[in-house]
């Protein structure tokens, strides 16, 4: 299947929708129901950041309440028992992987925490965020979201190529190959000579890029694969 080796694994929403959790490109998704320049912008928020707080604050309450599922577990088990350097990264802004035991790269930040718009002070943050909420830090009625809008730069981009550079095996689950720099970690992976495989429930825009696909629900392909991982490491 491959080589074993170092391992950077990227999660989409794909693995948290079986939590119970709203993708954004479904039919049904969050951007079906809201439109990304009116909540997931820094000009959204300027405009209306009361808007964008009731946004962030139901999306946070609804993460607040959903559980890991068999992939999380699985992937929390790998990432205790490979023996080599693994990578975990996700573009989930929720913390299951976190629930599940798991470290994770949040490379569009996590709902769980504030940011200061000023001074860049981060801290937990409280259910309901809003504009009346002040920085612990320096004082300034700025505090948003820790999320990574879109015309923002990812978070530990630094970190994720230099581990993508130097990994034997790239996964992808769950992700939608429609939103970079994600999206091109594959071919960052293939061109240091990594193997790829991707895990999702049905094609994704880059599937065409990896060199093995397991379809199917990630809560019954990730435990296998894992399985099937850990017992030639």
């Amino acid at each position: 299947m491959t080589k074993t080796g170092n391992i950077v694994i990227l999660t989409g929403a794909g693995i948290s929708a079986e939590s119970g959790l709203s993708t954004f490109r479904d039919e049904n998704g969050l951007w079906a129901q809201h439109r990304i320049e009116e909540v997931a912008t820094p000009e959204a928020f300027a405009r209306n950041p009361a808007r964008v707080h009731r946004f962030y604050n139901a999306r946070r309450k609804q993460a607040l309440h959903a559980m890991p599922n068999a992939a999380h577990h699985a992937l929390t088990e790998l990432q205790q028992k490979w023996p080599y350097d693994l990578l975990l990264v996700t573009q989930n802004v929720d913390d299951l992987h976190e629930k599940s035991g798991s470290r994770a790269v949040h490379m569009h930040g996590a709902l769980m925490r504030a940011l200061c718009a000023a001074c860049a002070h981060r801290w937990d943050s409280p259910a309901d965020l809003s504009v009346e909420d002040t920085c612990p830090a320096c004082g300034a009625h700025t505090a948003r979201p820790d999320i990574v809008w879109f015309g923002e730069m990812p978070y530990h981009m630094q970190d994720i190529l230099s581990a993508l550079q130097n990994c034997d095996l790239f996964a992808a689950i769950g992700t939608s190959g429609q939103v970079y720099p994600a999206a091109g970690f594959v071919q960052e992976a293939l061109s240091a000579g990594a193997a790829t495989v991707e895990l999702n429930l049905k094609d994704s825009d880059m599937s065409y890029a990896f060199q093995d696909q397991i379809t199917g629900p990630a809560s019954e392909t990730v435990p296998q694969w894992v399985g099937r991982l850990l017992s030639q490491a």
